[in-house]
């Protein structure tokens, strides 16, 4: 497939899947084997657990949105820098509702195989989200401020 095909369908899959409560939506974009090496290990395989997953953000964040921030692609994989927008409504592993608003940045590598989504990697920055979400106390000393 190719480089630009690749790209358009990691575009497709953000607006379409991700940025939506469409749970239709993965069966277009993801092998019926996909893994994603991100998530919680009971979340990592197949389109199902990639569904369940992205249930989970929209009952936590219901206004989520991701915007891609850049977008590179070589041979078979594409790599997505993005930033999540969220109000925190929900439960979020274990964290209740805040009511905050979070920004929070990420890098994704993805494997395309015959036109779909077959791998996931992915970082992202967990340690700014808990401090928008008030998850976590301050441990910078205060004459280190």
């Amino acid at each position: 497939m190719p480089l630009e095909a690749n790209k358009q369908l990691i575009r497709r899959m953000f607006a379409e899947d991700l940025n939506t409560k469409n749970r239709e939506a993965g069966q277009l974009f993801f092998t019926a084997d996909f893994i994603d090496h991100t998530n919680p290990p009971e979340l990592q395989h197949g389109i199902d657990g990639h569904n369940r997953l992205v249930a989970l953000l929209h009952a936590a964040f219901p206004d989520i949105h991701y915007t891609i921030d850049d977008i590179f692609a070589e041979a078979d994989r594409v790599c997505v820098r993005v930033t999540l927008h969220g109000t925190h409504e929900g439960d979020f592993f274990g964290i209740p509702p805040t009511g905050k608003h979070v920004m929070v940045g990420g890098t994704h590598i993805l494997r395309i195989r015959d036109g779909k989504i077959a791998e996931h990697w992915g970082n992202n920055d967990d340690l700014s989200m808990m401090h928008q979400l008030g998850a976590m106390r301050d441990t910078v000393e205060p004459e280190l401020r």
